[in-house]
């Protein structure tokens, strides 16, 4: 396997991360040590096989700040999926200890804004801190169709949508609005998901869009924080396609879960063909659902949990 240190005191291979990822051959299986350090650049990641570990979550962090509405040099807006601070594509991603981070602001300022989008076949981030505030991770595919014109406008729109299969461990993924959302297979487990109090009347952890035959976004073991928003206001996710599906197993949730849970996407009236489901929640955020959030019992959570880890995990 190849090795290439970064260092932005001049010591490393490389003094930029983008720099030591053009240096990789597509199909060389490559290690990226990233030293200490805030990293301003917007990353371009499509290799075969590579691994990025940092020096930390809060010692080596790549930042950017793009946002939806505002101007690209093309001279469009840049539209959600060239906001990105890190893009990868390939087939074998590891990312460990260090953080990505979208710092355009909030969305009502610039619209959304990701901090990694994810579109590799098998994908490992571990202590990774995901900061933004709308559309913090898109865990590829995207869905066939767009809704409104130039809306898949980026790196993944004539793309094929292939499946992923993602694992999230002991990793914080920070937002408002969708911010963990997209058409992927993915297990977050022991992670904390923290919805960000930008003062908005509604927020959405997720907003999955995959298969109806797929797995969606599991939950496992997971807290529900957040910075002070509003009890009641913030709903575990809603369905950016109709067949869309999130569990929540044995997780901890704040107060500001809103007791429905979960909620529809908008005006749309399809919402009955996605797959809400929940096991073992505690905390404030508790609470009995409505008829369309599937209670688990914990025969079928454990099965749930095992099909995702199979899927998901690296061997």
């Amino acid at each position: 396997m190849l090795t290439i240190t970064v260092a932005q005191d001049g010591s490393g291979d490389f003094a930029s991360v983008s720099e030591a990822v053009l240096a990789v051959p597509y199909a060389c299986a490559a290690e990226i040590r990233i030293g200490p350090g805030v990293y301003r650049e917007k990353l371009v990641c499509e290799k075969q096989d590579i691994t990025l570990i940092g020096a930390g979550m809060e010692s080596t962090r790549i930042v950017w700040g793009d946002g939806g509405s505002l101007p690209h040099p093309d001279g469009r807006p840049t539209h959600t999926f060239r906001s990105y601070t890190a893009f990868f594509r390939g087939i074998e991603l590891r990312v460990r200890d260090l953080t990505i981070e979208n710092d355009a602001g909030p969305g009502a300022k610039v619209g959304q804004a990701v901090a990694a989008f994810v579109d590799c076949s098998h994908t490992l981030f571990e202590n990774v801190r995901l900061l933004s505030n709308q559309d913090t991770l898109f865990c590829a595919p995207l869905p066939e169709k767009e809704r409104e014109k130039d809306g898949f406008l980026g790196p993944g729109r004539f793309a094929p949508r292939r499946p992923t299969a993602q694992y999230y461990r002991h990793c914080e993924i920070a937002g408002d609005i969708d911010f963990i959302f997209g058409g992927a297979d993915a297990l977050f487990e022991q992670c904390t998901i923290r919805t960000v109090n930008n003062h908005l009347p509604a927020s959405y952890v997720t907003a999955p869009s995959g298969r109806a035959d797929g797995l969606g976004f599991v939950f496992w073991d997971c807290d529900f924080v957040s910075d002070n928003c509003p009890a009641g206001t913030v709903f575990l996710g809603r369905p950016w396609r109709p067949t869309g599906k999130t569990a929540v197993l044995d997780c901890r949730l704040g107060a500001h879960i809103a007791p429905e849970g979960f909620s529809p996407w908008q005006s749309r009236t399809d919402s009955d063909l996605a797959c809400f489901a929940e096991a073992g929640s505690t905390g404030e955020g508790a609470a009995a659902r409505g008829a369309w959030v599937k209670q688990l019992d914990s025969q079928q959570a454990e099965e749930l949990l095992r099909c995702a880890r199979k899927l998901c995990r690296p061997e």
